[in-house]
């Protein structure tokens, strides 16, 4: 009897902030250890987020988080930077999975057989999983941000483009970990510069 597949599913956390580097997790579950709850991490409170993400770190056969900088989300753009974090994830993995599923509809270049699932966060307990340690990882580097930079409510807005998070910006110009390439910081940037 042939053994079961081994299944590493992946996701991402970070692609639309105008801020902080992009996240990407890949976890590969045990089956003899399940874990209820997963869900895609956006559905899921902060606390039920935090629970789930101690226990997949124990559980999942393998699990690694990776990112990409905000210098490499600027030189490369957004969504290659999102697949790079995704193949240096699958790489941090210390067991090589048969197959890769991938939430979304673009694939890293990996070196086994992948799979780009349209909404898998809510459809693959592999890619949930992922979902969630990806988002609390992100999550946690916000809450730093927030304490290095407490004019800026990283902890409230996560670095999304909220009304809040422009107002700062306005108020307080730009940090080294705005992305210079996502507007309207662009925008900002070329009206300082006077072009």
């Amino acid at each position: 009897m042939n053994a079961p597949l081994i299944i590493a599913g992946v996701d991402e956390a970070g692609r639309g902030p105008l801020a902080g580097p992009v996240f990407a997790a890949a976890v590969i579950l045990n089956p003899l250890r399940p874990i209820v709850g997963l869900a895609d991490s956006k559905i899921l409170s902060a606390s039920k987020r935090d629970s789930l993400y101690l226990l997949i770190k124990e559980a999942a056969l393998s699990w690694a988080i990776a990112e990409a900088s905000v210098e490499e989300i600027d030189q490369l753009n957004i969504l290659q930077a999102t697949l790079l974090a995704m193949q240096r994830a699958v790489k941090g993995l210390h067991i090589q999975p048969d197959e890769v599923l991938v939430d979304g509809n673009r694939l890293p270049d990996l070196s086994m057989p992948a799979q780009a699932i349209v909404k898998g966060d809510s459809k693959v307990q592999a890619i949930s999983a992922a979902s969630i340690l990806a988002k609390v990882e992100r999550d946690k580097l916000m809450h730093e941000y927030h304490q290095q930079f407490p004019e800026f409510s990283f902890d409230a807005h996560k670095g999304y483009g909220t009304r809040q998070h422009l107002a700062e910006i306005e108020q307080f110009g730009f940090l080294a970990i705005h992305r210079r390439s996502f507007n309207p910081v662009k925008t900002l940037l070329l009206r300082q510069d006077g072009l």
